[in-house]
């Protein structure tokens, strides 16, 4: 015992120029408080072991100079004013009750406490951004122009190509290389008109779509557009995690961006269609207004036909084309893909979206027979009373005749 506080002296005397900085620094200077832990433990030998530590505050000054004989202490300046200093040390006793300093192995850390703990496994976010600017896309003629960037199907799913433009990086996880961090990208393209870049810088976008533009019809007078994110994480406890606008996996691979490629290329049509269907609920919306205020009705029939193959196409597209209620091939073979695309799928909100869609879609339906049934009656009554014109015509032609026959016969 009495070695054990012998050596705090000693290690006391080490720091001699610690005690006067309080009486030193002025009143305005402010204050970070510095603590150094130093352990002391006795020989093995001894039964009864002593373990102690130590703990010095100091009080900094605007200067570091004054730190300048301690080799140890370590000055990080923080503003003009303040400055940080760090103090890395471990004092052990040796058999021989002699103090020396070793490698460090625990250390102390004054800062302002509002930094929050660097996640060493964190790996550069992957941005995905999803497009749509046309309804229709040649996939054909599109990999016959990129054939060295194009990656075969591994599913019977022939909506979509998938393209891979550089290389990806090795990872040294045991999963396979990484896209994080890479200056790799794909590409994702559907036959509806859908695109979706993985890890695609803001910059280069632009020119991935003239590829896509090139090979799309019915372009669209306004482009639609999303965005996510994917992180990758290898030693994340589950296969997957989801976040507030992101996913979290262990690994990203091929399989994994055409299960996220394809949900996020069904709602950015998705959403494209709700807006038309939107557009057409609101003209009909201004029709019963107009006939609620005026008590007629001045729609054409023509206008009423075209409203009635935009609301029957529109539902095509949804169901046929998007294939909206098809399950992924990779989601079918592979149980972790099939939790990705389920939870993509309630993330983006497909089933509740289409549902809406449908009941709008209803709506419409209900507008068009209702005034389609006013359009026949109008025409019904214009052939009534066209049939009642000509009877009145002839009744005139059989009178004229008759009072002709009269007048003849008189002569």
């Amino acid at each position: 015992m009495r070695r054990a506080i012998d050596t705090h002296l000693k290690t006391m005397r080490l720091f001699p120029s610690l005690s006067s900085f309080s009486s030193s620094s002025s009143p305005s200077t402010p204050h970070l408080s510095v603590r150094t832990f130093l352990t002391l433990a006795q020989p093995r030998t001894v039964s009864n072991s002593i373990s102690r530590t130590l703990i010095f505050h100091s009080i900094t000054t605007p200067s570091s100079s004054s730190f300048s004989s301690i080799p140890s202490l370590g000055s990080h300046k923080i503003g003009p004013s303040i400055s940080l200093f760090v103090v890395r040390c471990v004092s052990s006793v040796s058999p021989a009750s002699t103090l020396d300093w070793n490698e460090p192995v625990s250390c102390s850390e004054v800062g302002d406490g509002n930094k929050g703990s660097v996640d060493k496994d964190a790996k550069p976010t992957i941005p995905v951004r999803a497009y749509f600017f046309s309804t229709s896309v040649d996939l054909r003629s599109l990999v016959e122009q990129n054939r060295l960037n194009f990656i075969p199907p591994t599913s019977r799913m022939t909506n979509y190509v998938v393209f891979k433009f550089g290389e990806l990086t090795n990872s040294d996880n045991g999963l396979g290389p990484s896209l994080s961090g890479s200056d790799c990208c794909y590409m994702v393209v559907f036959q509806y008109g859908s695109i979706v870049l993985f890890n695609v810088r803001e910059h280069e976008i632009d020119g991935y779509l003239k590829i896509v533009e090139k090979h799309a019809s019915a372009l669209l007078p306004e482009m639609r557009k999303d965005e996510y994110e994917v992180r990758e994480k290898p030693d994340l406890d589950t296969w997957m995690e989801g976040g507030l606008d992101y996913i979290m996996l262990q690994h990203l691979n091929t399989d994994g961006i055409r299960t996220i490629g394809s949900v996020l290329g069904q709602s950015i049509a998705l959403d494209y269609y709700v807006r038309q269907v939107d557009g057409m609920v609101a003209e009909f919306t201004d029709i019963n207004r107009e006939m609620e205020t005026t008590g007629k009705f001045k729609m054409k029939r023509k206008k009423l036909f075209q409203l009635v193959g935009k609301a029957n196409s529109n539902l095509a597209d949804v169901i046929l084309k998007l294939g909206l209620f098809e399950r992924s091939d990779i989601a079918w073979k592979d149980a972790k893909y099939a939790q990705i695309w389920e939870y993509l799928r309630d993330e983006f909100e497909l089933t509740q979206r289409f549902a809406s869609l449908d009941f709008k879609l209803k709506f419409v339906e209900h507008n068009i027979r209702f005034l389609q049934e006013i359009l026949q009656n109008r025409k019904s009554d214009f052939l009534e009373w066209l049939i009642i014109a000509l009877i009145g015509a002839e009744i005139l032609l059989s009178l004229y005749d008759i009072l002709h026959r009269s007048a003849l016969a008189s002569l």
